[in-house]
């Protein structure tokens, strides 16, 4: 028998009207997560990897609409339990991996923002994690009978070993100085030089004595160095979390696709090999941006290579080892059990208060399947979309008839705009595009 675990009205609200408006909540998570046991296992053993202070990457692959946001999102909240940092951004026109016009830039400055931790889980904990060293070596200075610059210059030898990591220990340095004369234009400016916000290196130079800024040929190494700090400032580890990678896929030049495809092969093999410890990257995308021989990942022949899936796993065998995830579709059972999660949801944990009975769940599942088929399995947007939408307007019509509200409900399969907008199936505009053209599966 259920018992009731009341909800909070704010979380309760939040959660609903994103899912109302076909999106994925940033809260609430556990209270209709369902299914893929196995994948989440699997995203465990990458997480506690991390946090022994080694390195993980993942593809999380599903289709338009089957849950790859959500499942980045509830790995980010398993990940805050860890106590890891972590840091999540979409890709778009505007921000990549690897570009020459700042796009890869703006991509590092959107990770910076939402940098964060279970205390601050919304972004915003860029500052926090610095202040957190500072108090940290602060507190071992007088244990150690230590001046703190000392200890702080000691914890940071290891960072200037690494590519950018002598003007990153320059900018911890300077935010401590003003730390200690009490310079808040001093801290802002490391602040400001962290989340990448300087626009030329004169400004860096004038501000902080340092010689370079992040930029677009630097991105990946100061992810790399973001990750190495956050452990020194007392942190298990440092998730990094990619959404909407299809946005590679439509870039319109090869040339733009070759050099992002480059940079994750570049990431690819740093994580595999060991050579980047306490970081772990997740990149969310499509079917097509995986696939296409053409622009997707498998038309870069290195990493159609080392992304190719295990060939014994056959006859229903899955490999979770693999870094490609796909997102299994959900059964009809798990469904069910989401909708019976959802009216546990709207009801703010309170048994007493569904306005749906058990058999309504069934009957609106039925009616799910005969309008949209395997679909309402395979993208269950659509269907969470709707059973929201009828629990709207029962609890504002008490004396409606759900049974006879449900046989009139009109279902229009999920369509999948990422591929239909402007410039998705725009040619190849690089005439030396050879590889990329030609390779086939």
């Amino acid at each position: 028998m259920k018992e009731n675990r009341r909800i909070r009205p704010r979380v309760r609200d939040a959660v609903l009207q994103s899912l109302r408006a076909g999106v994925v909540p940033r809260i609430g998570q556990q209270y209709f997560q369902v299914g893929r046991v196995e994948e989440l296992k699997a995203m465990l053993r990458d997480l506690e990897r991390i946090v022994d202070g080694g390195s993980a990457i993942r593809f999380i692959i599903g289709e338009y609409g089957s849950g790859k946001t959500f499942f980045l999102l509830l790995i980010r909240s398993i990940a805050f339990e860890k106590r890891m940092v972590t840091a999540h951004a979409d890709l778009s026109p505007d921000r990549r991996l690897h570009a020459a016009g700042g796009q890869a830039r703006s991509l590092y400055q959107e990770l910076a923002r939402n940098l964060s931790t279970r205390s601050k889980p919304d972004g915003g904990a860029l500052p926090s994690i610095v202040e957190r060293f500072v108090s940290t070596a602060l507190k071992d200075a007088r244990e150690l009978g230590k001046t703190t610059e000392a200890v702080i210059q000691g914890r940071l030898e290891a960072l200037s070993q690494s590519v950018g990591g002598y003007d990153f220990a320059e900018v911890i340095g300077a935010y401590w100085r003003g730390h200690d004369t009490g310079d808040e234009a001093l801290k802002s400016s490391a602040i400001r030089w962290l989340r990448g916000e300087f626009a030329t290196k004169t400004d860096a130079r004038k501000a902080l004595g340092v010689r370079t800024i992040v930029d677009d040929k630097n991105v990946y190494d100061q992810l790399k160095l973001l990750g190495q700090f956050v452990r020194l400032a007392g942190y298990s580890g440092f998730l990094v979390c990619l959404d909407e990678m299809v946005n590679l896929y439509k870039l319109p030049s090869g040339q733009s696709r070759r050099t992002n495809y480059e940079q994750i092969l570049r990431i690819f093999n740093d994580t595999l090999q060991g050579t980047c410890e306490g970081i772990g990257f997740l990149f969310g995308g499509t079917p097509e941006f995986l696939l296409d021989p053409r622009k997707g990942l498998y038309s870069y022949a290195a990493l159609q290579t080392r992304l190719a899936e295990n060939t014994f796993a056959v006859d229903g065998l899955v490999d979770y080892s693999n870094p490609i995830l796909r997102l299994a579709r959900l059964t009809p059972e798990d469904i069910l059990v989401l909708l019976g999660k959802l009216r546990d949801l709207h009801a703010g944990g309170d048994l007493e208060k569904h306005i749906l009975p058990e058999e309504a769940l069934e009957v609106f599942l039925q009616h799910c399947g005969r309008q949209l088929g395997e679909a309402a399995f395979r993208t269950p947007r659509t269907t969470v979309k709707g059973f929201c939408d009828l629990l709207a307007v029962l609890e504002q019509n008490p004396d409606a008839d759900w049974k006879d509200m449900i046989g009139k409900i009109k279902f229009t399969p999920d369509r999948n705009p990422e591929l239909e907008a402007p410039g998705a199936k725009a040619e190849d505009n690089d005439d030396d595009d050879d590889e990329l053209s030609t390779l086939k599966l």
